[in-house]
């Protein structure tokens, strides 16, 4: 074993070796325990990022831990690599997009390849190629004779820069989730899959998903938004044909009903504008946002149609506004100002009449001059319905309501159903064709794939499948038929690659069902949380699509999730000759620090005063991402993994510190210092003999067992890689400090090897690539790879600890854990005596008392 600690040398030679061997490829076992772990798979975006890292690194670490423990370990990889970024770049850099596409693969895996994660490379997808995305193809086909895919007109979100449709879910306060762009709305005929029919079973089914962070399932909850309420049929006064069918939960404030709202959108309104320029103008400036509700700023505009109450006959106003959906419910509500904030605005705006109908908690009537009163309660001004409390009130009111045949019950819920087109090229076809006759059907399966061309000239954002002509037509049994020209929403690929892992070379369907149902559901899944109501509810739908055409057996297709946090770095700009920030990279600042250590001042390479703007995501726009290469050339890989799973527990926000980096390289080369020194020695190990091993040594063993147990519950329970690295730590300091201040002969030697090779297996999940190496020249049995995770013994774990305060003149000078409450005091000062933060304050004085409390402090008292 070489002195010093090279980790540049060291990594790619035990890299080398597990690309030899094959070491993380599997295959299906019965006679082993399986685990799958999957980190949502990247996008080729030319570079790994810190985030990058961070999440692999988890998933990493998981996978390595749950190996020792004996099981048949996946950890697959693959890449998202269609989608409009590749697109972009291509246009932006005068290249195709398979090419950037292609080239940025190659240089990331050997990123990740640096990194040593223990991956199945034999598994890899690649979302961009037919030999993935034809399975795609034909399962929409199977989806299709199964109706739960359709195509029609529809208003869809527009995203005007990107020129595509976005799903519901991609919108983000009205912009395109990708470029931030105003979203319009516009009528196109577009592809959609049933996601609705699995509205109920989806949210029923979070109720299952024990391992997953609340915060996820209260998303989805809400985003599915389910409500048990009643449609309500209000009659108009100068039209026998037309009704208004509004939906509410609030049946109990039927009475306080002031006027009803439409949506932009509902066709009433729609007809209504035909004759009324105003109402016209205000719909179509609404039209062109993107949605037809828009609650930033309260706005509307009357009809000339009058209501007549249902329970009441007295005529109501109809008004159209911009804060009612037509994809909910009916498009219409009816509009209680008194006990509905929105409501309530909008009445006090527009000057109509406001009617409470539920008393105050204390018996009051509501005072609604400052706002809505929206507690449930008695209610009050409902006629015979007066005194009744919220329940009996919307049981008694719903049934009047269904006894006069204008109510019924009804559940809606917020989900719509997934719009699946985009108008861009880079995408999977979609498998479907028009014949002349203008019959829609699916493209025949002996000619699938449809496949993409890639060798193709980018002429800005129009997709070249679009303008090619050629490409369209096709002969089917002597008929011109033309293919689709959208491509699918990229999710589609996301949405089922878990499960093509299981089987990636399997040619027969789009899953062998006999591995999926071996590997599935997904043990551990980590991935950001910023896919909460997009990736993982598309991940659940397509589960319980390929679980209801026979595919799988399981119901949801991941056990537990870890929603790693993001990773901040300190950003800096100045402003320059334009009025416009210039952000300026870390890596170029000199900094100057307080006491305190808050940075106040910083400089860059060029002289310029900066502007400290915080911590930040890394991102490109502030300039603040730092390059993992960078890091992994100076430090090695094994340095930067310890550091990202130290720095902060995994769900919370990371913030990138240069020193935590150097902190971490410094453990590792006192480790590996420490090892080296124990090689060294050239001492023939005895083994290790428990019964003859002095108190001292007793001590440190079960600090070793202690430490074995809190490192696997912060491991497999807590998820808490932080405390299980910092566990390890302080033993590697007890190890050092304890052999640095006793000669324990042979038993001390045997120890020292014990304690080492458990180091080395507890360290190996978070560091690989120096435990290989450590474990090795230990003298470790077989490789560790294929070790087990080490357990405790049984014989250290039944003595009790005491932890024994050390004083000397009562200043606190050191901590000891002992196993033995009833030492005597001279047993306890001679203990005590011989540790090195005591000796060196009693060295060379005189001890003139020794105060000690039993199992609590000892005080040595020298002047």
């Amino acid at each position: 074993m070489q002195k010093e600690y090279l980790p540049k040398k060291i990594e790619s030679k035990v890299q080398a070796i597990w690309d030899k061997n094959k070491t993380f490829n599997v295959t299906e076992r019965k006679d082993k325990e399986k685990y799958y772990c999957l980190s949502m798979l990247p996008y080729p975006s030319g570079h790994i990022h810190m985030g990058h890292v961070r999440n692999y690194t988890i998933g990493d670490v998981i996978s390595r831990y749950q190996r020792l423990l004996g099981k048949n370990v996946l950890q697959p990889i693959g890449w998202d690599a269609f989608g409009l970024p590749a697109e972009n770049a291509a246009i932006n850099n005068d290249t195709i997009p398979a090419v950037w596409t292609y080239k940025n693969i190659a240089y990331m895996k050997n990123q990740l390849k640096s990194l040593g994660y223990a991956y199945d490379w034999n598994r890899e997808i690649t979302t961009c190629k037919p030999d993935y995305y034809y399975w795609e193809q034909l399962f929409f086909i199977k989806l299709y004779e199964k109706d739960l895919v359709y195509k029609k007109f529809s208003e869809v979100n527009w995203c005007p820069k990107d020129q595509t449709v976005l799903a519901n879910e991609q919108v983000i306060d009205g912009c395109c989730w990708r470029c931030d762009t105003q979203v319009q709305r516009k009528e196109i005929s577009q592809w959609f899959m049933k996601i609705t029919s699995y509205a109920e079973e989806l949210l029923t089914d979070l109720n299952c998903l024990h391992g997953w962070p609340e915060k996820v399932k209260l998303m989805q909850r809400n985003w599915i938004g389910k409500s048990e309420g009643i449609e309500i049929k209000f009659d108009l006064s100068n039209n026998i044909k037309d009704k208004i069918i509004v939906y509410t939960t609030r049946p109990d404030t039927i009475f306080g009903v002031t006027y009803i709202n439409l949506s932009v959108n509902h066709p009433l309104a729609l007809k209504n504008s035909t004759h009324n320029i105003s109402l016209a103008n205000f719909i179509k400036k609404l039209r062109n946002k993107s949605t037809d509700y828009d609650v930033k700023k309260i706005q509307g505009e009357k009809t000339s149609l009058l209501a007549i109450h249902p329970l009441t006959g007295k005529l109501i106003p109809v008004w159209v506004s911009n804060f009612v959906s037509i994809e909910y419910a009916t498009g219409a509500i009816m509009s209680v100002p008194a006990h509905d904030q929105k409501d309530w605005e909008f009445a006090i705006k527009y000057n109509i009449p406001i009617r409470p109908v539920i008393l105050n908690i204390d018996g009051n009537k509501p005072n609604i001059t400052e706002s809505a009163m929206t507690n449930k309660g008695i209610l009050f001004n409902s006629y015979q319905f007066d005194g009744l409390n919220h329940k009996d009130a919307v049981n008694l009111i719903s049934e009047e309501l269904k006894k006069k045949k204008i109510g019924i019950n009804k559940v809606n819920y917020r989900l719509r159903d997934w719009n699946i087109s985009r108008q861009r090229y880079w995408g999977t076809p979609i498998p479907m064709m028009t014949l002349q006759d203008g019959t829609v059907m699916p493209i025949p399966k002996n000619n699938l794939p449809v496949i993409l061309p890639e060798d193709v000239v980018m002429e800005g954002i129009k997709s070249p499948i679009k303008t090619n002509s050629e490409w369209s037509k096709m002969n089917i049994n002597d008929q011109v038929a033309f293919r689709e020209t959208d491509t699918f929403d990229t999710f589609m690929e996301s949405s089922w690659y878990y499960a093509r892992y299981t089987c990636s070379n399997y040619d027969k369907d789009i899953v062998d069902s006999t591995a999926a149902n071996y590997w599935l559901p997904v043990d551990q899944y980590i991935g950001g949380i910023e896919h909460a109501i997009m990736h993982l509810m598309y991940f659940r739908f397509y589960h319980k699509l390929l679980r209801d055409t026979g595919f799988v057996q399981s119901n949801e297709p991941a056990i537990r999730l870890l929603c790693q946090g993001m990773v901040l770095s300190d950003s800096f700009y100045y402003i320059n000759e334009n009025g416009n920030r210039n952000w300026v990279s870390p890596l170029n600042v000199s900094i100057k620090r307080n006491k305190q250590g808050q940075i106040v001042n910083a400089v860059d390479t060029q002289g310029n005063q900066l502007v400290y703007a915080g911590m930040n995501k890394m991102s490109k726009s502030k300039n603040n991402g730092i390059d993992p290469q960078k890091i992994i050339d100076r430090y090695g890989a094994d340095t930067l993994r310890l550091f990202i799973m130290f720095a902060a527990p995994p769900e919370m926000t990371l913030q990138w510190q240069e020193s935590g980096i150097i902190g971490a390289h410094r453990f590792l080369n006192r480790f590996w210092k420490l090892v080296f020194e124990h090689i060294n020695r050239k001492s023939t190990f005895s083994l290790l003999t428990l019964s003859d091993l002095n108190y001292s040594q007793k001590v440190l063993l079960k600090k070793l067992n202690d430490t074995i147990i809190k490192v696997t519950d912060d491991i497999d329970r807590r998820r808490s890689f932080n405390t299980a690295i910092a566990s390890i730590m302080k033993l590697v300091n007890t190890l050092i400090h304890h052999f640095k201040n006793n000669k324990d002969g042979k038993q001390g030697e045997a120890l020292r090897q014990e304690i080492l090779l458990t180091i080395t297996r507890l360290l190996y999940p978070f560091t690989p690539h120096i435990c290989y190496i450590i474990w090795k020249n230990l003298g470790g049995k077989g490789s560790i790879d294929d070790t087990s995770w080490p357990t405790p013994n049984k014989f250290a774990l039944l003595s009790k600890s005491f932890l024994i305060i050390v004083q000397v003149d009562g200043k606190l000078r050191d901590k000891i854990v002992v196993t033995d409450s009833d030492l005597t005091k001279e047993q306890m000062q001679k203990i005590a005596m011989q540790r090195y933060a005591v000796e060196k304050y009693i060295n060379q004085v005189t001890i003139r008392r020794v105060i000690y409390i039993p199992g609590k402090l000892i005080n040595f008292v020298t002047n």
